[in-house]
């Protein structure tokens, strides 16, 4: 038996008008990564992408997108993907582009460096912040962003269901 490697490049998609973040959909982002696919590498690469090519992860709110693909063609994808200039969402053109943040050969690997560009981010707005309740506001933020609270909350929810289990 095979196990065949993938490759996850975590992208932000950048919007020229954020309101149309809300109209990012797991099929605009698939259609639009492999027309610039198509576009850059013709049908051989659109092939070769498209074998195991899936949208793991969509966050609609924060533009966060993760993208899986084989990696022996990893590179082919992530070569397109400053061609995407648009999202097709229910007819209408929606001006973005993709910023790679990270490739990784694990979503954990992906989802840690995540967690550490977000701290970064709120690090960064706390030193611009105006006032007082933004820079709180801010600070309780950056002090949630914890993969440690994570795994803990997720301990934590395993051994109340241990306990729901023994009590029944």
């Amino acid at each position: 038996m095979v196990r065949f490697k993938h490759r996850y490049l975590l992208c932000e998609v950048v919007a020229e008008d954020p309101r149309y973040r809300h109209c990012i959909h797991e099929r605009a982002v698939t259609a639009a990564a492999k027309g610039a696919l198509a576009r850059a590498h013709g049908d051989y690469g659109l092939a070769c992408c498209s074998i195991a090519f899936t949208v793991k992860y969509l966050n609609a709110y924060t533009g966060v997108v993760l993208l899986r693909c084989r990696k022996d063609f990893y590179r082919l994808l992530w070569s397109a993907l400053p061609l995407v200039t648009h999202l097709e969402s229910r007819g209408q053109r929606h001006p973005c582009f993709f910023h790679t943040l990270h490739v990784g050969g694990t979503i954990r690997s992906c989802q840690k460096f995540l967690i550490q560009y977000n701290r970064r981010q709120l690090v960064m707005l706390l030193n611009s912040c105006t006032n007082k309740e933004e820079r709180e506001s801010i600070q309780k933020s950056l002090l949630g962003c914890s993969l440690q609270e994570v795994e803990e909350e997720q301990f934590q929810s395993a051994e109340e269901e241990d306990d729901c289990a023994e009590t029944d």
